[in-house]
């Protein structure tokens, strides 16, 4: 089966970027390079292409009640302009996927009560999802899959809102973080939301797909690709679907993945009731940082040991920290495991020193 093509593929092509597979999609993993682009986001700003994300678009008198059971987070209070992070979890409480809901503004050209965020190659599943529990519970909706018509691109970075601002008339000094508006950049409607994965200041940009160049190109900065992305990401500690947690491979609920805080038990959803017995009762295991103390980088995959060789967990997420300049990971280790503990990580078979601590691994 052929890769799904973002609408910026030939600008990508055109630059040399490096490509890769992601989510079933043809990404680009890099421009310049990794460093260069992740510590042009951590000191000034670069932007990414983030059109492998999904975009579902509910509407309709029961959109509200419809997605508010679907997400662990509480959308039903959401304001137009405003937005949340939840899980979205089976009825065991496993997370399936994490997602942003926004409520967009009222004068956004796109017909959505609700805009749902899901991660790349998820979309279809998710849309379904919500097809099929709208149908079973009789609520009066309507589920729009709007992944390959709209467009999104992330501009991070402390200079972010400087950048922006020359090229909209969005009012963003009053934008709050997850918060969103609509503006026009570039002379392209855009709904403009106060998020981001990265740990700077900045935005995520949805716009029409066939005007994906014409806000790209009016963003002059570093571009990046998904190599930055994830060292961004990783530095701060943030999820990666199907890599640090999976239904599948590794079923994990939102207290063991330490996103708690995005989980609303007064709201009624599915997998509510599993999550209430977690809460009361709690977690064998926890998502923890690792920083390496030796030299070496904590790869997917690799064991992670006590200081005697007993096995305790494995590696999910794991890189070369360019900012801290030494390695890091994340692991799910027994709760008896504490934070600031000597642990060893397996490095193709070499154990190095390392210890635990409580991401983010920047204090951002």
């Amino acid at each position: 089966m052929s890769l799904r093509q973002p609408p910026l593929a030939g600008s990508h092509e055109a630059s040399g970027a490096t490509l890769t597979e992601f989510g079933g999609w043809e990404m680009p993993v890099e421009f310049d390079s990794i460093r260069a682009e992740h510590e042009a986001v951590r000191e000034s700003v670069g932007r990414f292409d983030v059109s492998h994300m999904g975009q579902l678009a509910v509407a309709g008198p029961d959109a509200d009640r419809l997605t508010n059971r679907l997400v662990t987070n509480d959308v039903s209070d959401l304001d137009p302009g405003e937005a949340n992070y939840a899980a979205i979890t089976d009825d065991r409480g496993v997370m399936l996927d994490d997602t942003v809901v926004s409520r967009p503004p009222a004068d956004w050209s796109v017909e959505a009560d609700y805009l749902v965020v899901p991660n790349a190659g998820h979309d279809a599943e998710m849309a379904d999802r919500w097809v099929d529990h709208r149908d079973a519970w009789g609520l009066d909706a309507t589920v729009e899959n709007r992944t390959e018509s709209l467009a999104m691109v992330a501009l991070q970075g402390p200079d972010a809102r400087d950048l922006l601002a020359a090229e909209t008339d969005a009012d963003l000094g009053d934008l709050g973080r997850f918060e969103t508006t609509v503006g026009s950049v570039a002379g392209v409607e855009t709904l403009v939301s106060r998020t981001g994965y990265t740990g700077e200041p900045g935005y995520e940009l949805i716009y029409p797909w066939d005007e994906a160049e014409t806000v790209w190109s009016a963003l002059d900065c570093q571009r990046c690709g998904l190599g930055a992305r994830d060292t961004l990401r990783l530095e701060m500690g943030f999820l990666l679907s199907g890599q640090d947690f999976d239904p599948d491979e590794n079923p994990r609920n939102p207290y063991e993945a330490g996103i708690e805080f995005a989980v609303d038990l007064d709201s009624e959803f599915v997998g509510r009731d599993a999550l209430e017995g977690v809460d009361v009762e709690g977690v064998d295991e926890k998502l923890r940082g690792i920083e390496l103390v030796d030299r070496g980088v904590p790869r997917e995959g690799y064991p992670v040991e006590s200081t005697d060789g007993e096995r305790l967990g494995t590696v999910t997420s794991g890189t070369m920290s360019p900012t801290l300049g030494r390695g890091i990971g994340l692991a799910y280790l027994p709760v008896d495991v504490g934070l600031d503990e000597r642990v060893r990580v397996s490095v193709r078979g070499e154990p190095k020193k390392a210890r635990t601590t409580a991401p983010p691994f920047l204090d951002r």
